[in-house]
């Protein structure tokens, strides 16, 4: 799942990188909120991963400390990256001859700023004021599954959810990929053309 995840982002990230038609402020923003979730997933699963295999649990306090800020802070940066993805269609749908007035690529980059220096802010502060209180009364095995749904499952599905099954990505990709595919037999007929 882990490498489905970054596998599935980094495609995206790929795609709207090498394709001059994806470089709209809408694949602008999923290509930050690609590389928002492969860091997510990245602050917590290698960990895991390993303590599965050595069967050890055990984290230094340095260690879990700022493995907690990263993973607050990506969690937060994620949050405002899909409010600001909201607040882009709307302007779109509502006011769509205005769009390009209003969402400006300044604006657009101050947008992404913001949610990068909100995450820090808002969620370091409370999220560790209610990681270090007192557990509530739910099981380990319970809230073990669910940081695996949040952590895990949700970023493995947001490329497909926002990206993967748009038109324009797919198109990106194959793109990509045919070029790619095209290029080898092309350059493979040069080489045994007689002329040259």
């Amino acid at each position: 799942m882990y490498l489905i995840t970054v596998l599935g982002n980094l495609l995206i990230i790929l795609a709207v990188s090498s394709d001059s038609h994806l470089h709209t402020l809408m694949y602008f923003f999923l290509s930050n909120l690609s590389l928002v979730d492969i860091c997510f997933t990245s602050t917590t699963i290698p960990k895991m991963l390993v303590n599965i295999q050595t069967e050890n649990k055990a984290i230094t306090y340095a260690g879990c400390i700022s493995q907690m800020y990263f993973f607050l802070c990506f969690a937060g940066l994620d949050n405002f990256l899909l409010t600001v993805m909201a607040y882009d269609c709307f302007v779109a749908i509502c006011d769509p001859l205005h769009y390009m007035v209003i969402m400006t690529p300044q604006l657009c980059n101050l947008l992404v700023l913001v949610s990068w220096v909100m995450i820090v802010s808002l969620f370091y502060g409370t999220g560790l004021g209610v990681y270090l209180s007192s557990a509530g009364t739910h099981s380990s095995h319970s809230r073990g599954v669910a940081s695996v749904m949040y952590t895990v499952v949700t970023p493995m599905l947001n490329p497909s959810i926002y990206s993967l099954r748009n038109r324009d990505i797919k198109g990106a990709l194959r793109r990509l990929f045919g070029v790619a595919a095209i290029k080898g037999p092309f350059v493979l007929g040069l080489k045994k053309c007689p002329c040259l």
